[in-house]
């Protein structure tokens, strides 16, 4: 297997890319948390940017849902945002102030689903704009970012908890702890396994838990790698970000890692997506969108 890096610089100065997601007309869609925008890149690197309504929205992670709307997490303003693919806003205010919303999903249903990392609760969003929060047992927990598991509930990462969370669609909420002591869990994905898959930012490693709670960890092989975001891939394996370690890691599911460099030093990548092609996309808060092509 081949691997290449491409990087596209961001015009717009200081914008700091940070979620990225695939898009339903075939582009990547990334959130520019300083920059206060939602940008697009094509295949051809080409890069659009659309103005957020709310000023310092802090805009962080955002998804497609399956009707190709844009749904992404306002940190700063206290909102969940919606944007169509011609560059329609709608945004929703949450309940409760500073609650600091900051992953996000979608459910089987269509659902949106999301954290708060301030108030410790779990959000839900209807595609009509009803929203519905859901008490953690623990509010300083940190929930961070969630993702649909194969069994059909949301299961999240709890940043200063050292678990990972599962809850219900209905709401009931179960918590499973890491092994490891303050091991900083942040990016949690669904693995080609059925397993969940999330990074560990404090202790180094990859952990990969099944649905009824059993934990592997997995240790990364550079030191202070610092891994942030967590996607599966398309040939049983999934990809990382170090933000660290300025590197792209892919870990098999039999649990072996390789590491790809960056070609800009302190890239700080954060986000990571795949594209139509196979390609992995992320973003890098020193204002550039990365593309990591792979050939046989």
């Amino acid at each position: 297997m081949k691997v290449m890096i491409h990087e596209y610089i961001v015009k717009t100065q200081d914008s700091g890319p940070y979620g990225i997601t695939r898009g339903k007309d075939g582009a990547m869609w990334f959130t520019e948390q300083r920059g206060n925008r939602i940008g697009r890149i094509n295949d051809a690197g080409e890069i659009t940017s659309f103005p957020l309504p709310t000023e310092s929205a802090g805009v962080m992670s955002i998804i497609s849902d399956r009707t190709g709307d844009l749904w992404f997490t306002e940190y700063q303003a206290n909102k969940i945002g919606r944007m169509s693919l011609d560059g329609y806003f709608t945004e929703y205010e949450l309940p409760v102030v500073n609650s600091a919303p900051f992953g996000i999903t979608e459910d089987r249903e269509g659902a949106i689903w999301f954290t708060e990392m301030n108030s410790g609760r779990i959000g839900r969003l209807t595609a009509s704009g009803e929203m519905t929060e859901f008490e953690l047992p623990n509010s300083d927990t940190f929930p961070s970012f969630i993702v649909p598991g194969s069994d059909g509930a949301l299961w999240f990462t709890q940043n200063q908890g050292n678990s990972i969370g599962r809850i219900t669609t209905e709401g009931d909420v179960t918590e499973f702890p890491i092994p490891t002591p303050n091991s900083g869990p942040v990016g949690i994905t669904s693995g080609p396994d059925g397993a969940l898959w999330f990074v560990q930012i404090m202790s180094n490693k990859i952990g990969r838990m099944t649905t009824s709670g059993e934990v592997t960890e997995y240790m990364i092989p550079t030191s202070n790698a610092k891994p942030h975001a967590i996607i599966s891939g398309e040939n049983g394996d999934l990809w990382f970000t170090e933000w660290g370690g300025n590197q792209i890691g892919r870990i098999t599911v039999q649990g072996k890692i390789t590491e790809y460099p960056i070609p800009t030093n302190h890239a700080e990548p954060h986000g990571i997506a795949i594209g139509t092609k196979g390609d992995i996309w992320f973003a890098e808060e020193c204002n550039q969108i990365g593309r990591l092509i792979i050939s046989p």
